[in-house]
C-alpha cells in the first residue's frame, strides 16, 4: 500500500504551504480582530488564480482537476495559516462540485468558471434554517410555481460567505404533501435577485473574517431553469454533498490543530521554568507525543476518505469518521497547546488563543460530532443486519 502523495499532489501541497506562509499568516491576526477586510478578499482572488477554487473540478469548467486528495492536503496547509480563508475555500469547492455533479450543462458553464476564476469571490451553500440544522429535512423554506417562474419564501441561517457570494445553492420545499425529506428541490439563486436579501451578520467566537449571515427570501422570483437536478430530489443532493464537505472541514481542522501544536512545541523549547525548558518535562513531552500521534491518525483517516471519494467508491462513512476524529482531535490539540503556553496562551499575544477559537466550530458545522456518530453507527449496524 502506497501512502505517499504523487508529484502533482506534493506540488499542490507545497504551493499551498508557501502561499499560506507568505500571504495568509502575516494578516491573520489583523483580520481576526476586524477592520479592513480587503486583504481577505485579495487572497481569495490570488487563490483563484492559483486554481485552488476548483481543485476537484474538471478543466472544461475552469477547474484544476487535481482530485480530492490534493484538495484535502491543500486545505490543511491553508488552514494552518488562517481558518477563515480555508473555510471559504472549502465551501467554494463544494459549491462547484455540486453544480458539476447535478447541474445541467448550461448551469455548469455559467456558474462554475465564475467561482473558479474569482469573478465570484465565493459561492454559498444555503441549507440550514433556524429549525432545521442537524435535521435539514425539517426545513420550511418553500418554492412554488408562478407561471414560468419559481417564488421562494423563507430564510436560511449560518450561510458562509453570504455578503460576497455570487451564487447560492438553495434548498426549498416544492411538494408540501410529500413525506418529510421527499419534497425538497435544489435551486441556483444569483446574488442581487429581487426578493433575496442578506440578513443578520453573526458575531462569532472564531473564524472572524469569514462572514456568516442569514438569508431572507421574500417572494424571490427565479426562472424555471434555476432548478438544479430533478424536481423533489434535492434532499439526496444535500446529503451527498455534505459527505464531501466533511472531508474539507476535517482537513481544515487538521490544519488548525497542527498549527497549534507546532507553535506550542517551538515555544516549549524556548520557555524555561524551574531552570529547565518546558520541553524537558515529561508532562510536556507526553502532550506533544499524544497530540502529534492523534493528528497523524486524523490525517490518515482523511486521506482514506479522500481516496475513496476520488476513486468513485462509497465514502460517506469514511468521511464521517474522518471529520469526527479530526475535529475532536483538533480541539484537543488546541487546548493542549494552550496549556503548554500557560497564561500566555490565553492572551492575544500568541496565536494559540485564535487557533482554539477557530477550531471549536469544526466539531459543529457540516454535521456535529453527534450526527457523525449517528451516521457511523447506522452504517455499521446496517452491515450487521
Amino acid at each position: 500500500m502506497n501512502l505517499d502523495l504523487n508529484e502533482e499532489q506534493k506540488l499542490i501541497q507545497q504551493t499551498a504551504r508557501e502561499f499560506a506562509e507568505a500571504e495568509l499568516a502575516p494578516v491573520a491576526a489583523q483580520l481576526d480582530q476586524g477592520g479592513d477586510q480587503q486583504p481577505f478578499f485579495d487572497n481569495l482572488l490570488k487563490l483563484a488564480e492559483l486554481g485552488f477554487m476548483g481543485l476537484n473540478v474538471r478543466e472544461t469548467y475552469g477547474g484544476a482537476e487535481t482530485g480530492v486528495v490534493a484538495f484535502s492536503v491543500a486545505l490543511t496547509e491553508i488552514a494552518r495559516a488562517y481558518a477563515s480563508t480555508a473555510v471559504t475555500l472549502s465551501v467554494n469547492n463544494m459549491v462547484c462540485e455540486v453544480i458539476q455533479a447535478v447541474g445541467n450543462e448550461e448551469q455548469r458553464q455559467k456558474y462554475i468558471p465564475r467561482i473558479c476564476s474569482g469573478e465570484y469571490l465565493a459561492g454559498a451553500f444555503a441549507l440550514t434554517e433556524t429549525g432545521a440544522g442537524s435535521d435539514p429535512a425539517g426545513m420550511t423554506t418553500s418554492a412554488v410555481r408562478d407561471g414560468d417562474d419559481w417564488l421562494i419564501n423563507g430564510s436560511k441561517l449560518f450561510i458562509t460567505s453570504a455578503p460576497y457570494a455570487g451564487v447560492f445553492v438553495v434548498w426549498a420545499i416544492t411538494d408540501k404533501t410529500a413525506p418529510k425529506g421527499k419534497g425538497i428541490s435544489c435551486f441556483l439563486v444569483e446574488a442581487n435577485t429581487p426578493g433575496l436579501s442578506i440578513g443578520k451578520k453573526e458575531e462569532k467566537m472564531g473564524q472572524h473574517a469569514s462572514a456568516t449571515n442569514e438569508l431572507i427570501f421574500n417572494d424571490c422570483r427565479i426562472p424555471q431553469n434555476a432548478l438544479m437536478g430533478k424536481l423533489n430530489a434535492g434532499f439526496r443532493i444535500a446529503v451527498g454533498e455534505l459527505a464531501g464537505g466533511r472531508i474539507g472541514i476535517g482537513s481544515l481542522a487538521l490544519g488548525v490543530g497542527l498549527a497549534a501544536i507546532d507553535a506550542a512545541t517551538a515555544y516549549s523549547l524556548d520557555r524555561k521554568q524551574f531552570g529547565k525548558r518546558l520541553a524537558d518535562f515529561q508532562s510536556t513531552q507526553w502532550k506533544i507525543a499524544d497530540t502529534y500521534t492523534e493528528l497523524e491518525a486524523a490525517r490518515l483517516l482523511l486521506m482514506n476518505a479522500a481516496y475513496q471519494k476520488e476513486q468513485g467508491r462509497p465514502f460517506a462513512r469514511a468521511a464521517s469518521m474522518a471529520k469526527l476524529f479530526a475535529s475532536e482531535t483538533a480541539n484537543r490539540a488546541c487546548y493542549e497547546a494552550l496549556q503548554i503556553y500557560g497564561g500566555y496562551g490565553y492572551t492575544q499575544d500568541f496565536p494559540v488563543e485564535r487557533y482554539a477559537r477557530d477550531a471549536r466550530i469544526t466539531s459543529i458545522y457540516e454535521g456535529t460530532s453527534e450526527i457523525q456518530r449517528l451516521i457511523i453507527a447506522r452504517e455499521i449496524l446496517a452491515g450487521f443486519s
